[in-house]
C-alpha cells in the first residue's frame, strides 16, 4: 500500500489534525484560506484545536463556503473529485429565539484574552454552565464563531444562539434544556 493510498478523504467531517497528519503540505493553504487558524502553528493548540475541529467548523469560523474550502484543499492535495455543498450547516439568526431574554444572563465570559494567549475556553464554559439554574443563560464572547463549542453544546443538550456584533465579535448564548 502506498503512502497516497493510506491518506484520508477530505470531507466536511474531516478533523484538521487528521488532515494535516495525512496532508502536511496543506497547512499553509488552510491558514491562507482561513487566517483565524494561524494558531495551528502553536504546537499546544495544534494538539487540542486540530483534534476536535472539522473542516465544516473551519468553514463556519472563517465564514467560508464549505465547498470552496474542501475543493481548494482537494485540488492542492491532487484529489480530482469535486465536493458540492448542501444547505448552510450553522445558520445564524438575527432574531433571538423565544427562550432568550437578556435579563436571564447569569454568567458572561469574554474568552478573547484566553484565546489570544493560546488557551481554550471549552472546559471553563461547560464547567460554569453546570452551575446555571433552570432558565439561566450563559453568554460567551469570542472574536470568531466558536463552531466546535456550539456543536458540542448542542450535543450536550443546550439551546444555543449566536449573533455577530460589530467588529467580528460573536456572542453565543447557551441555556441548558430541562430534561
Amino acid at each position: 500500500m502506498t503512502k497516497r493510498e493510506k491518506r484520508i478523504p477530505i470531507a466536511p467531517e474531516t478533523k484538521i489534525g487528521a488532515l494535516l497528519d495525512h496532508y502536511p503540505e496543506l497547512e499553509e493553504i488552510l491558514i491562507e484560506t482561513a487566517p483565524e487558524f494561524k494558531k495551528l502553528r502553536n504546537p499546544i493548540l495544534r494538539k487540542t484545536i486540530a483534534r476536535v475541529t472539522s473542516l465544516r467548523q473551519v468553514a463556519a469560523v472563517g465564514k467560508l463556503s464549505l465547498a470552496e474550502l474542501i475543493n481548494t484543499l482537494r485540488s492542492e492535495a491532487g484529489i480530482p473529485e469535486e465536493f458540492e455543498e448542501a444547505a448552510e450547516e450553522m445558520p445564524q439568526s438575527k432574531e433571538p429565539p423565544s427562550w432568550f431574554d437578556v435579563s436571564r444572563i447569569a454568567i458572561s465570559f469574554d474568552a478573547g484574552p484566553m484565546l489570544e494567549s493560546g488557551g481554550q475556553p471549552i472546559q471553563r464554559v461547560f464547567s460554569e454552565c453546570n452551575n446555571l439554574k433552570p432558565g439561566e443563560i450563559y453568554e460567551l464572547i469570542t472574536p470568531f464563531l466558536p463552531a466546535p463549542l456550539i456543536e458540542s453544546a448542542r450535543e450536550k443538550g443546550y439551546a444555543v444562539w449566536t449573533r455577530e456584533e460589530g467588529s467580528g465579535i460573536f456572542k453565543t448564548y447557551l441555556m441548558p434544556l430541562v430534561p
